[in-house]
């Protein structure tokens, strides 16, 4: 039995890629370089359109904050798509980096990421398992409740 390549995966979890979110400065949203994809900071938008803005937990709850994580991740993977041709040049995921704009003395951002590093195991199984950083922030670009960056391993 073959194992299921991260496009089939993405469509067995109901997931439809959406179009690639255009950058909001001058950054490009991915860099190639050495066998990896460098993901820069994605923003929780379906369409045009921010779905969650604001501090966690009063603005935003907590559970809204991981729905968050996860619309980020497939935001990622729709840039690297868009970049790569194809998320089945995905070999696996090496560094996940979540920042969460939250109220002073909240402490559950990785709990948050997780919204994003569970889906990363679904997609890519044991090549999903990455190393991580979720740190509390102040504020994000657009006042965006959470902001995610990978950083992708390819398929040589």
């Amino acid at each position: 039995m073959t194992t299921p390549t991260p496009s089939e995966r993405i469509r067995e979890l109901g997931i439809s890629l959406p179009d690639a979110p255009k950058p909001l400065a001058a950054y490009v949203p991915v860099r190639i370089a050495g066998g990896v994809a460098y993901v820069s900071g994605q923003l929780p938008f379906e369409g045009r359109e921010l779905r969650h803005s604001g501090l966690v937990p009063n603005e935003v709850s907590q559970e809204e904050a991981v729905a968050a994580a996860r619309l980020c991740a497939i935001n990622a993977l729709a840039v690297a798509q868009e970049a790569l041709g194809s998320v089945d040049r995905i070999a696996g995921v090496i560094r996940l980096a979540a920042f969460v704009a939250c109220e002073p003395g909240f402490a559950a951002q990785p709990a948050i990421a997780n919204g994003a590093s569970e889906l990363m195991g679904k997609i890519f199984g044991e090549s999903g398992r990455h190393a991580r950083a979720a740190v509390g922030v102040a504020s994000l670009p657009l006042n965006a409740a959470v902001e995610i960056e990978f950083m992708f391993e390819l398929v040589d």
